[in-house]
C-alpha cells in the first residue's frame, strides 16, 4: 500500500491556493464564456429541450446533488438523458458497474434514453452546466463534481480533486473519456491542478471542443 502512494502525484493545496491573479482571470473567463455560450447556443437549447422532452413526455432538465470545491455541495443540471426514474434503478443495476472504485458506468445503460445516447455521445447533455458556470459554483475547466455518495468512499488522495472548483471539462475527458478508470481518473484530475493555467485551461476548452465533434468514447 505505501508503495502504491509513492507513485502517486503529489499536490500542495496551499500552493494551489495561493494564485490570486490566475483565479482571477479563470472566473473572469468563465463568466464571459458561459454568458456567450447560454446565449449563443439558445437556440440549440430550444431543439434539445423539444427533443428530449418529445421522447417520453418526462421533464426536460436533470438535477443532482454533486460535492464541489472544499467539500460544498451544489446542484448540477444536465438534459435528461435518461428515464424518468433511473435514480432508483441504481441498486439493482449495480451488479453491472463497469468502473472500479468509486464512480458507477454502465457502458451499455438499460435507462438511456433514445435522444439520450445521441446527447451523450456529443456531451450536449452538460451543456445546462454552462449555468452552473456562471452563478460561480463550477468552472469551465476543472475536475468534474462527484456524487456525495462517491465522496464517502473517497481516501485522502482522492479528495484532493475538491481542492478546486468542479469543471465542465478537463485532462481526463479529452484523453480517456470514460475508458480511465478511477484511479486514473484522479491522477489526470489532479495533474491538471498542478499544471493549471490560463494558457493550459484554453487548451483543453479547443481540445473539448474538438471532442464533442469527434467523441471518443462516451457513454
Amino acid at each position: 500500500m505505501e508503495e502504491e502512494d509513492v507513485a502517486k502525484v503529489e499536490l500542495n493545496p496551499k500552493k494551489v491556493k495561493k494564485r490570486p491573479f490566475y483565479r482571477f482571470f479563470k472566473r473572469s473567463v468563465d463568466i464571459v464564456g458561459s454568458g456567450a455560450g447560454l446565449v449563443l447556443l439558445s437556440p440549440l437549447f430550444g431543439y434539445l429541450a423539444y427533443k428530449v422532452h418529445k421522447e417520453d413526455g418526462g421533464s426536460v432538465f436533470y438535477s443532482q446533488e454533486r460535492v464541489g470545491k472544499d467539500g460544498k455541495k451544489f446542484k448540477i443540471y444536465k438534459f435528461r438523458s435518461m428515464v424518468p426514474n433511473a435514480d432508483q434503478m441504481v441498486e439493482e443495476l449495480e451488479d453491472q458497474n463497469e468502473i472500479d472504485g468509486a464512480m458507477f458506468k454502465i457502458k451499455d445503460d438499460p435507462r438511456v434514453t433514445k435522444i439520450g445516447h445521441v446527447i451523450r455521445k456529443y456531451s450536449l447533455d452538460e451543456l445546462p452546466q454552462l449555468w452552473n458556470v456562471l452563478i460561480g459554483n463550477m468552472t469551465l475547466v476543472g475536475p468534474r463534481p462527484p456524487l456525495p455518495s462517491e465522496v464517502e468512499e473517497y481516501s485522502d488522495y482522492d479528495k484532493l480533486r475538491l481542492t478546486v472548483k468542479p469543471g465542465c471539462t478537463g485532462l481526463w475527458q479529452v484523453t480517456k473519456r470514460n475508458e480511465a478508470d478511477f484511479d486514473e481518473m484522479v491522477e489526470l484530475d489532479i495533474e491538471y491542478i498542478n499544471h493549471s493555467g490560463f494558457f493550459y485551461d484554453l487548451g483543453l476548452i479547443v481540445r473539448t471542443i474538438g471532442v464533442m465533434i469527434h467523441p471518443n468514447g462516451a457513454y
